[in-house]
């Protein structure tokens, strides 16, 4: 076999129609099994497990090792997109009759690259506001951050935050800003924390050992939880964190979010704090919630409208305004997209999911091309039906 054969093959093998085929029935088992498991893993879990992964994994019956058992959407949507641009490379001939067709593929381009950067670059936090209420930050859904707070200074407190990925890595993190390193000697996923004294006979043989021997860690008991993927279901993790100093090691805290208030220590002159927390993203700029409302449709109970009128205040002083968030109209600020996303009318607070997507337009552009296409191509079929039928 020579190159030019090898050549032929392989580009044969891309812009092949047979695979076109075998990737969008593939994408439909995809979807059907998804599906199905969004009952037990929620949409968050659904997305990464299926849709934002290259290999769709499983693991082996009684044990813990992954095993890989079906192409992810980013294997199967990559390979399509692959499949669609080398046929139009290599079959490419502008003609008026198929303009409509190159059309509607490009637009199916763009689909998929927005796909791909909304999976990979999307954000999503969330901002509870009580009336009355100013915040700078949202906060994660999902994730946590280890924070260590030096409040020496009476003006303001000086916070190393440490995400919660490299808590689970364990290695040592010595930051310019502290004064110690700081270790990690275990960490749990999702976990129950209960009073050591207040524990049954049955729940003691589930504890696992604690190792903290500062602040409230040795009076707990840690109860480890499988991992929740529900949507109204949070992972609580904890984590055993040791700080050593220049003189040797200072102890061993117990951190988790269902301890919350941070526990306090002193070093160096200094008064810290540790603890960990639902991770924060600070903003250039404060919202105050000024009022909610929770309108229900006269002489009913149901909900009309959920709204939230807020006042915007950026940092350097260029704005200062108010807005109206609700039902489909959302407030866009720098880049970001604020959503009305729950409210608690009764204890006066609402909840806004604070979303930023780099690839937000191209679905819209996307679906724009495909539907002109579409027309386009359309139309061209009509008119040549109709002058066939006249002539005949």
């Amino acid at each position: 076999m020579t190159w030019s054969d090898i050549y032929r093959a392989f580009v044969g093998f891309f812009v092949s129609l047979r695979l076109t085929v075998a990737l969008l029935a593939l994408s439909i088992i995809l979807v059907f099994w998804a599906t199905l498991e969004q009952a037990q893993l929620g949409v968050w879990g659904v997305q990464e497990k299926f849709f934002r992964s290259l290999i769709v994994l499983s693991t082996v019956p009684g044990t813990q090792i992954p095993l890989p058992v079906f192409p992810g959407g980013y294997f199967i949507g990559g390979l399509l997109m692959i499949n669609l641009i080398a046929s139009h490379v290599h079959r490419f001939k502008f003609t008026w009759k198929k303009s409509g067709i190159q059309l509607t593929h490009f637009g199916l381009i763009i689909l998929l690259v927005g796909e791909l950067i909304t999976g990979l670059l999307q954000e999503d936090y969330s901002m509870r506001l009580g009336e009355g209420e100013t915040k700078n930050y949202s906060e994660s859904f999902r994730r946590h951050e280890l924070v260590i707070v030096d409040t020496s200074d009476p003006d303001y407190d000086n916070v190393v935050a440490i995400p919660e990925s490299l808590v689970k890595d364990g290695d040592p993190v010595q930051h310019p800003q502290l004064p110690f390193r700081v270790q990690f000697h275990g960490y749990l996923p999702n976990s129950d924390l209960q009073l050591t004294a207040n524990l049954a006979d049955s729940q003691t043989a589930q504890t696992i050992p604690n190792p903290a021997d500062q602040g409230v860690g040795p009076r707990i008991s840690v109860i480890p939880l499988p991992v929740t993927y529900r949507d109204n279901e949070r992972n609580l993790p904890t984590a055993w964190v040791e700080l050593v100093g220049a003189d040797g090691p200072l102890g061993t805290w117990l951190v988790s979010p269902l301890l919350l208030a941070p526990q306090e220590f002193e070093y160096a002159g200094k008064i810290w704090r540790i603890g960990m927390r639902i991770e924060r993203e600070y903003k250039p700029f404060a919202l105050t919630l000024l009022e909610l409302r929770h309108d229900v449709y006269a002489g009913s109970s149901i909900p009309k409208n959920f709204s939230s009128r807020v006042r915007i205040e950026t940092n350097d002083g260029t704005e200062n305004r108010e807005a109206l968030i609700y039902m489909n109209n959302p407030l866009r600020l720098q880049g970001l997209t604020f959503y009305q996303y729950q409210m608690d009318s009764a204890n006066g607070f609402s909840v806004l999911q604070v979303v930023r997507n780099p690839g937000r337009a191209l679905p819209y552009i996307a679906c724009v091309l495909m539907g002109l296409g579409l027309t386009i191509q359309f139309g061209i079929h009509l008119v040549g039906f109709t002058t066939r039928r006249r002539k005949a």
